[in-house]
């Protein structure tokens, strides 16, 4: 392909300038039927998450701190999905999928981003669960939305240092080809490989984030279920504990399937990898995942519910 000769010269060195992604599957069929399955994923993921952000801003009733994270993460779910999704259904109708070194490096920074935020987040989401349920008398106080806001601010912050280390670390190294990533997006571990300089010192940098950020914030969501779960433990009623598990029980869903996922692809030793197996997990945590969110937290959720009642007949009225 024109595109794996796409080097730049320097003296009698070449640096790769495009890189090339095999994508989903190069069946031309198969990328035909992927198309519209994948737009409808991305509509529905934007429409939903935008539309649960806009239900908790007009609904007074939602102004509580579950919700305000809530909102968040619908945020960075849009955001998360937006910086693979749009490349990925423009490269159906491909030919050569081709992608220049800066916009590779973008994207895997944005995505490396909103993926550690999201970690971090979550993590902040279970914290709440637990205050509400392990100290509802003092919940008001401990959650307040100062602290609401600097958790926020926080998991924002990790993930945006992060991405910056992770991508400096990446991006700076030497390409000089070959240039073909086996992966519909930019991601760490299938370019990583392509370098030709040592890459010992980023694919350190990569294990830290995943040990602190990734693996660190899963320890403070399984640490604060196990605190919940203490709690629930000494709800005398029935009633009482079944009410505290439903409200644990769709931002454990939520955790369950992004770290599961995750966690499967970035923690799994190189030797384990399969290139059909890691596609396949990706689509789940990047493309799915933002989609399903609102939708887990929504289901089953009274409040939202009720809120989406209030919210159409102000609107008919």
């Amino acid at each position: 392909m024109a595109a794996s000769r796409s080097l730049e010269r320097n003296g009698n060195n070449s640096s790769v300038t495009v890189f090339v992604l095999l994508g989903l599957s190069d069946d031309k069929e198969l990328q035909l039927i992927l198309f519209p399955l994948f737009l409808g994923i991305y509509l529905a993921t934007v429409t939903w998450n935008l539309g649960l952000i806009s239900l908790i801003r007009m609904d007074a009733h939602l102004h509580t701190p579950m919700y305000f994270f809530l909102s968040s993460l619908s945020f960075l779910d849009i955001c998360y999905s937006s910086s693979i999704n749009p490349r990925t259904l423009s490269d159906f109708l491909k030919d050569e999928k081709t992608i220049s070194f800066t916009a590779c490096a973008i994207q895997y920074f944005v995505v490396a981003w909103m993926g550690v935020a999201e970690c971090c987040l979550l993590a902040a989401m279970a914290y709440d669960r637990y205050v509400a349920i392990g100290h509802p008398l003092q919940y008001s106080t401990i959650m307040a939305p100062g602290l609401c806001m600097k958790m926020i601010t926080g998991a924002y912050t990790t993930g945006l240092l992060s991405s910056l280390a992770q991508t400096t670390s990446c991006f700076s190294l030497y390409y000089c080809g070959p240039n073909t990533i086996q992966h519909f997006f930019c991601d760490f571990p299938q370019i990583i490989p392509l370098s030709c300089s040592n890459p010992f010192i980023s694919q350190i940098v990569l294990l830290l984030a995943a040990i602190f950020f990734v693996l660190g914030s899963f320890l403070v969501i399984l640490l604060s279920y196990g605190f919940i779960a203490a709690s629930i433990l000494k709800i005398s009623s029935g009633k009482g504990s079944a009410k505290a598990f439903n409200t644990c029980a769709s931002h454990l869903a939520a955790v369950l399937l992004f770290f599961g996922t995750a966690l499967s692809v970035y923690m799994r030793p190189s030797s384990d990898h399969s290139m059909k197996q890691d596609k396949v997990l990706s689509v789940f945590y990047v493309i799915l995942i933002p989609m399903l969110n609102p939708l887990i937290y929504s289901l089953r959720n009274k409040d939202i519910k009720e809120a989406l009642k209030r919210v159409i007949k102000r609107a008919l009225h």
